[in-house]
Formats: C-alpha cells, structure tokens, sequence
C-alpha cells in the first residue's frame, strides 16, 4: 500500500523543515510520497523545501495563489498513492494520528476517516465559536454529521479523493462532496497543537464565504440530479398563489369593485411571472443535467462491487 501525503502551504517557511520531518517520521513504516503545493507564497517556503526535501517529496509550486481548495486538488490529481492524506502545513495537525487514521480505515472498512480535533488550539471568541456554529449548521443541512469540518486532517481511499470535484472554496465541504458518491465516513479525535511559526490565513472574513458555498453542497446534495423539483415546486407554488389572488379579484371586480389601484393586484401578476419564470428555469437546468452526464458520458450512480455467483 503507497500513501500520498497532500500538503496546501503558502508562506510556511518556518514550519517546512519539521512538517517533512514528521510526516517522514510517521510514516516510515509505509511507501508513500509527500506532495507538497505551493499556493504563491511570498516568503522562503519553495527555498525551504527544496533545501529539506527527501527522495519522496515533490513540490508543485503555482504560478499565483489560487486558494487551498486548487491546492489541494492540485496535490490530489498528482498523488499516485493508494490512500490519499490531506494535511494542513502549519503544524497543528499532527502527522503522528496518519497511521491510526490508516489502521482505522482499513480495519472498518472505510472510504474516508476524518479527523476531530477534540482539544483545539485556537482562540475561543475568533476561532472555536464560529466553527462550532457553522458546524452545526452544516450537519443539520446537509445531514451529513462530522463533528468538525474545519479539520484538515483526513484519510481517503484514491478513488473517493480523486472524484471530489472541488472548485472554489469548497475544501470545507469535502466530506460532503464525498457522501455525494457514496462514501462510508468514519471520524476519530486526533491531536491539535497551537501554531508555533508563521500567521493564520483565517479569520472572520470567511464567514459569508462558507454560507454561500453551503448553500451551494445543499442544492448539490438534494436536487443536483432533479432541479426541477427544486424550480418546479417552488414556480407551480407561486402560479397557483397567483391565480388564486386573480381569481378573488376577479370575483371584487364582478361584484362592481374598482381593483386597478390595489396593490393585491400587482401581487398577483408578479406571482404567476415568477413562477412561469421558475418552471422555464427548471426545465432549462434538467436539460443542462442530462447534457452534462451524457456529453461527458458520466453516469448517475456509482458501483462499489459486483459479486458474480460460482459458475459450477
């Protein structure tokens, strides 16, 4: 079994030299390779991997930063491992929890473990409230229940990693993104330590940047295959709430009553615009659908194993 160790950095300088060191450590029981992706850091992190690189690193370096999520996916379609590991570059993950993670993959027989780190680190006001907070969020909209999707730290098999289709910012989003192929998750603690070297590339700011993506992993979750019953519902809904308002009017106006100043008019016809205009929009992302599966002969479902009986 090889082991593909994918690590986002970008100004890491500092921490270069026992990132490889420890992940060399940890897994020297293993084949595996360390596939380090430079997000256009401007301080000395290529300098410092290049002069503390091993035999089994590789560096990708980008031409400008385009955010962890590329660099991960970067790192990702490089790996040549059988599993797949993802890391944060700042030491707060502890690449000593990688061979637990691997034993409790294999031994259970899952496609992804995902790390909780169960005694964080970090500032409580800046940091843990927010995640606790957008956590919670995302497990009760999405239904898939990881206790914390902030961590970076998670084992995949290759096949579930190299599918994950990330794009944007939706790093945060992963095992969402891999519950949508089916993917058994298992999540156990692991450690987490407070950042020695360097400066965080988080904060507060990124708060309306994950409720946009959210917004995004649910319609993805729910009605990626089946927009319209998305558009469709909602614009027959509104239709039918405007004819009924015409409808009444209609009657008042029968009944000898001046309508043309009301606003419940207005209403109305608004109503019945939106959801012809709903319908048409749904029906335009069904075909979308059904041309993105077939002109990249994609298919709506994934085979985990075909069992065939004894011939005799």
């Amino acid at each position: 079994m090889k082991v593909s160790v994918v690590v986002a950095v970008m100004n890491e300088g500092p921490n270069i030299e026992a990132l490889i060191y420890q992940i060399e450590t940890a897994l020297s029981a293993f084949d595996h390779e360390i596939i380090l992706v430079d997000d256009g850091s401007t301080d000395d992190t290529v300098l410092q991997v290049k002069k503390h690189a091993g035999p089994n690193t590789h560096l990708l370096i980008f031409q400008k930063n385009y955010g962890q999520t590329q660099a991960m996916s970067a790192g990702i379609e490089h790996a040549t491992g059988d599993l797949i590991v993802t890391l944060d570059g700042d030491l707060q993950n502890d690449p000593a929890d990688i061979p637990a993670m691997i034993e409790a993959l294999e031994q259970g027989e899952f496609d992804v473990v995902a790390g909780n780190r169960a005694n964080r680190k970090d500032g409580m006001v800046l940091r843990k409230i927010p995640s606790r907070l957008a956590n919670s969020m995302i497990r009760h909209l999405t239904g898939v229940h990881i206790r914390d999707y902030g961590c970076t730290l998670k084992v995949f098999r290759a096949d579930i990693a190299k599918n994950l289709s990330m794009y944007g910012e939706l790093h945060r989003f992963i095992p969402v993104l891999a519950s949508l192929q089916g993917a058994r998750i298992h999540q156990m603690n692991v450690n987490h330590r407070a950042r020695t070297a360097g400066t965080s590339k988080y904060g507060l700011g990124r708060t309306f940047k994950v409720l946009s993506d959210l917004v995004l992993m649910v319609f993805m979750q729910k009605y990626f295959q089946k927009p319209m019953h998305l558009f469709g519902k909602s614009g027959i809904l509104l239709f039918l709430v405007g004819l009924a308002i015409n409808a009444y009017l209609l009657v008042i106006k029968t009944l000898g009553n001046e309508i043309g100043g009301r606003p419940l008019l207005i209403l109305g016809v608004l109503c019945i615009l939106a959801g012809i205009q709903l319908v048409t929009f749904g029906l335009m992302a069904e075909v979308q659908m059904r041309t993105y599966f077939e002109s990249q002969k994609k298919r709506p479902y994934r085979i985990r194993s075909i069992f065939k009986g004894d011939p005799k």
